[in-house]
């Protein structure tokens, strides 16, 4: 299928949104070249740049309501959060967002203003700023949860996705061979039974979550605190718990990693441990939200890597994790993970 003309749709979308006020001087792609979304910088003559994100990937509904809830959050953080996220472009007191559409295909896309970047955390934590990640991470949670109830609610949770991905498995909408299909239903119904044995919808609350925090996705100050976020590509309302796995990997031995995998191990590692003994001081967890640490995580790669990783990662990356995931992952959460490490070290 021939690729969409992006920059003729930005060009569309912001004669949309301004009229003729303002020419476009250039647009540069500034997209990482992982996932299938875009992200353009937008350089005009008589004003200051803009960015435009522009996505085929989804439901335009799914992506307008994350992104009004997103903007609403931002306009809504406490101190010192308030200016953590890259704002919106609204228009006559709404978000303003562009959809074009095609007979067969649609595109969709936001504006945002520019964000201030700090610092990069290094590619290897020291002991020091895992602490201290652990504690800033508990405060920037705090602070979503204090504003949780004045966001839009939203039409998505965990558990409409996962049975979403048990009806297109049964329809055959996903391709793949009967032992893999057999895998992904005894996974999803895993995750159905031990979600409701925790009782997580009346026991886990439901706060603001970005899931992906990659270290490419977010500023730090030179104290480590966090300074600017830019990047929603997985963004949901949900258990805090969500946000685990990728600090996990973000305070791992290894480290930020070029060529990368989603192993379980990292949810294991004595540093991860050091980072919740933090973060549980400051903002201390329940025993169903450490008992959801686990699904979190198979909930992560049967929805964003099997269900939704051909169509979000590029083709070399979706095939790799897949594979991995059948050969890997799944086969050692069960092998590799143990609650009990968690309820020690947080002497539950």
């Amino acid at each position: 299928m021939e690729r969409l003309d992006y920059v003729q749709i930005i060009k569309l979308a912001w004669k949309e949104f301004d009229g003729d006020r303002h020419e476009i001087k250039r647009v540069f792609d500034v997209s990482a070249k992982v996932s299938t979304n875009h992200v353009y910088k937008i350089s005009f003559y008589e004003r200051e740049p803009v960015f435009a994100k522009l996505s085929e990937y989804g439901q335009f509904e799914d992506f307008r309501e994350d992104h009004i809830i997103i903007n609403n959050l931002a306009n809504n953080l406490e101190y010192p959060y308030q200016m953590f996220l890259a704002q919106s472009l609204v228009k006559r007191n709404e978000l303003f967002i562009y959809r074009y559409h095609e007979p067969d295909r649609s595109a969709w896309l936001v504006f945002y203003n520019p964000i201030l970047i700090r610092e990069k955390m290094p590619r290897r934590l020291n002991e020091k700023q895992i602490r201290k990640l652990g504690r800033e991470l508990a405060r920037f949670h705090k602070a979503c949860t204090n504003v949780s109830n004045q966001l839009p609610l939203s039409s998505k949770n965990v558990v409409v996705d996962i049975q979403r991905l048990r009806r297109s498995i049964n329809k055959n909408e996903i391709k793949m061979c009967d032992k893999h299909r057999e895998t992904i239903l005894r996974q999803a119904d895993c995750f159905l039974e031990n979600t409701d044995r925790i009782n997580a919808t009346k026991e886990v609350e439901v706060i603001p979550v970005f899931v992906d925090w990659n270290i490419g996705n977010f500023s730090v100050t030179g104290d480590g605190k966090f300074y600017s976020r830019w990047d929603y590509d997985w963004f949901r309302m949900s258990s805090r718990v969500m946000d685990f796995y990728f600090f996990s990997r973000v305070v791992s031995d290894v480290g930020d990693r070029t060529v990368f995998s989603y192993l379980v191990d990292t949810l294991m590692e004595d540093r991860f441990m050091m980072f919740l003994k933090e973060y549980h001081r400051i903002f201390p967890l329940t025993e169903a939200e450490v008992l959801l640490i686990k699904e979190t995580y198979r909930f992560f790669i049967l929805n964003y890597v099997i269900k939704d990783g051909p169509y979000f990662f590029r083709t070399y990356y979706s095939n790799k994790l897949i594979k991995e995931a059948y050969d890997t992952y799944f086969p050692a959460m069960d092998a590799n993970y143990r609650v009990e490490k968690i309820m020690k070290t947080l002497k539950m």
